[in-house]
């Protein structure tokens, strides 16, 4: 998956309203960093109003996928899952001349986006982003997509900080199911008559993905295969301190396991959720862990419901667990 950069929070730079260039409403267009502000007060742009533009994408967005369908989901393709890829549904219905839009983990080149030779628009997830907000980017792009040549891919930019968020241009209604691929082949509409080049490209990139799998019979897990050992990923949606009470008194009752020779190992902090992970051993499937993991879901949601005080043995099993996390985002 693509290194991450720090993700930051944007919002519209505001005026503090100079004289000169800015505009009866106080705002001061943008200009070069080293050329004169145009407020009129003798000073660089960047030393001057640029400081607030600049200021604009430096706040994290805790959860930029808040609000969305899947926000699990969104978490767990654009940290954990190699090869996904998602229908999307605009509010406003996609555009003529565009079929389909999809997202997909990544793309070739790890282009932001790809608008094909029919039309069709794939939007790339696990790529860097150039300003706090991973929702604001996400959707800037997929605007430019929307309106590329057919055959071209995108580049990315930092979206402007008064653009729309992914959050405006995706039907909160609509269903986010992701379809979890064993590789790459959706790059492509035809695989098997890929040139040699591109079949050498999805050689190497097939090659280096986990094999994954989403389980059905909870949200947002994912099971995944490594040579040692099997893992379960599971983005959840409580609140992190809720979360971790509740996984402290499962562990300190042992209730905290998937089934034998399974273990609750740490979690994961991604874009504002937590993801509990567990070691599996190499004989366990995903189709074995399917009915461990409703079973915990159960489990779970009792122990989500109690706010009595944790016990001495809780308090150290949740030490144990916050000790055991690593922050992805």
């Amino acid at each position: 998956m693509a290194k991450k950069r720090p993700q930051t929070k944007a919002k519209r730079p505001q005026s503090t309203g100079g004289a000169g260039a800015a505009g009866a409403d106080g705002h001061v267009p943008v200009v070069g960093a080293r050329e004169p502000c145009p407020c009129g007060s003798g000073r660089r742009y960047k030393a001057c109003h640029g400081r607030a533009a600049a200021h604009a994408v430096t706040e994290l967005v805790q959860r930029p996928f808040e609000g969305l369908p899947g926000e699990c989901d969104w978490i767990a393709l654009r940290e954990l899952v190699p090869a996904a890829t998602v229908e999307l549904t605009l509010k406003e219905g996609l555009p003529e001349g565009v079929p389909s839009v999809t997202l997909a983990t990544v793309l070739p080149m790890a282009w932001p986006a790809l608008r094909r030779d029919d039309g069709s628009v794939l939007l790339g997830l696990q790529n860097d982003t150039a300003s706090g907000d991973i929702s604001r980017d996400l959707a800037d792009t997929l605007q430019r997509a929307l309106v590329a040549e057919p055959g071209t891919p995108v580049q990315g930019r930092r979206a402007p900080a008064d653009a729309p968020r992914l959050q405006d241009l995706l039907d909160p209604e609509g269903a986010f199911e992701p379809v979890v691929h064993t590789g790459f082949e959706f790059w492509v509409p035809d695989a098997e008559n890929a040139t040699a080049e591109v079949a050498a490209s999805l050689e190497r990139a097939n090659a280096a993905a986990i094999p994954t799998v989403k389980l059905q019979g909870v949200d947002a897990a994912y099971w995944c295969e490594t040579p040692d050992k099997n893992h379960l990923r599971w983005v959840m949606p409580h609140a992190e301190e809720q979360l971790l009470d509740a996984l402290a008194r499962l562990h300190a009752a042992g209730q905290s396991a998937l089934g034998e020779g399974t273990r609750l190992v740490g979690s994961f902090r991604a874009h504002g959720l937590t993801v509990p992970v567990w070691d599996l051993p190499s004989s366990v499937g995903a189709e074995d862990i399917e009915k461990p993991a409703a079973e915990f879901a159960e489990r779970l949601a009792t122990a989500l419901t109690s706010d009595a005080p944790l016990t001495p043995d809780e308090r150290r099993a949740r030490g144990g667990l916050t000790n055991r996390q690593v922050t992805l985002s």
